[in-house]
């Protein structure tokens, strides 16, 4: 899968997620809406992505790494709760922000192998 493709998939799951989280739930926390600008803005780097722009699919990872790191300790702290719908919803972000992750890797790799092909 194309790193930008990944990317704007994750940033949809963030944003549809996250406003699922906030309105759906009975108790709303305005910390669902974290996932949520996160989305937005790797929705605003999606073209430069798409374009290949080496500082714009790196600031894209660095924050897809952010996102994965914290999804993480929410998703303890949904586990911990008992709260399986937040478990659910966190985990679905939590997988397609690595398989981001992964595609960007895949990406940066290919393109290092395309540069030295051409040297």
């Amino acid at each position: 899968m194309k790193a930008h493709v990944a990317s704007l998939i994750n940033a949809i799951a963030m944003i549809a997620l996250g406003l699922w989280g906030y309105f759906g739930s009975e108790t709303p926390s305005p910390t669902a809406f974290i996932p949520v600008g996160f989305g937005i803005v790797l929705l605003a780097l999606n073209n430069g992505v798409k374009k290949e722009n080496k500082v714009i699919a790196h600031i894209a990872v660095l924050l897809t790494l952010i996102i994965v790191i914290a999804l993480g300790m929410a998703l303890k702290g949904a586990i911990g709760r008992g709260d399986n719908m937040a478990s659910t919803r966190v985990g679905i972000m939590l997988l397609t922000a690595v398989l981001a992750i992964v595609a960007f890797i895949r990406s940066f790799i290919q393109a290092r192998k395309n540069r030295e092909a051409q040297s």
